[in-house]
């Protein structure tokens, strides 16, 4: 499967989504996403407020988040929903994504934020002749820019190291579109586990895959074991347009 073509209807069939959520101005998009940037240590930024203070503080470090492909698995229509599961075997997911202003560092909320991505044996729902919805899901931020969902830890695929798609959808605009990556190590060891563990010698790994080496190292999950499941994090900033 290769993701470096962009569908050329993506950004444009997102105002139905958008529409679903109410609030949100289903205008016409740019053809290319706006900037987008990435606040990195929320979890301590949080103990010293939000905005500048914290970054004053030091406790908070604004920088560039690369843009990156949408890749050709884009479907629209996706469910709002917090658990998109939908019975797919693997191991638990929790993703707490936080969505804030990159020029106050402020949250936003009612921003929608989708992700999707492929099950433990490497398939996408809704393409290549699948009619389901497994695994994509949109969900609006609350008043502290958190958006939470409920899934499983990705497979994956020739050509591509492990990730999670996410756009994020602002005022009618598609403000941030990228991909969420996880350390090679933890993935190794869910990997050692049913069912990923029916597909062995996952190729490539981080350092292999192009997109990846393009900004997925500021893109990699903060990630927490929970018993045995996991929780990620990880705070995107977005300009408001």
């Amino acid at each position: 499967m290769n993701e470096d073509v962009t569908r050329a209807d993506g950004p444009l069939s997102r105002r139905r989504a958008l529409t679903k959520l109410g609030g949100l101005a289903a205008v016409a998009l740019g053809g290319s996403a706006l900037g987008a940037r990435e606040l990195l240590d929320a979890e301590d930024a949080g103990a010293a407020g939000n905005g500048p203070a914290a970054v004053s503080s030091g406790l908070v470090a604004c920088v560039l988040a690369p843009e990156q492909t949408e890749g050709p698995y884009y479907v629209d229509d996706a469910a709002i929903r917090r658990d998109v599961t939908e019975g797919k075997p693997g191991v638990p997911l929790t993703l707490r994504l936080t969505v804030v202003n990159v020029a106050s560092c402020k949250p936003i909320k009612g921003a929608a934020v989708e992700i999707w991505h492929c099950d433990a044996g490497g398939v996408y729902s809704g393409v290549q002749g699948d009619t389901g919805m497994f695994l994509r899901g949109v969900q609006r931020t609350d008043a502290k820019g958190v958006a939470l969902f409920r899934t499983i830890y990705p497979g994956w695929y020739q050509g591509r190291t492990v990730h999670i798609h996410t756009t994020v959808h602002l005022g009618g605009n598609v403000v941030h579109t990228g991909q969420l990556y996880f350390p090679d190590a933890l993935t190794d060891a869910v990997y050692r586990r049913s069912p990923y563990n029916r597909r062995p010698s996952r190729s490539p790994r981080n350092a292999g895959d192009s997109i990846y080496r393009n900004g997925g190292k500021r893109s990699t999950l903060k990630l927490v074991r929970r018993g045995a499941a996991y929780a990620g994090s990880i705070t995107m900033g977005v300009q408001r347009s």
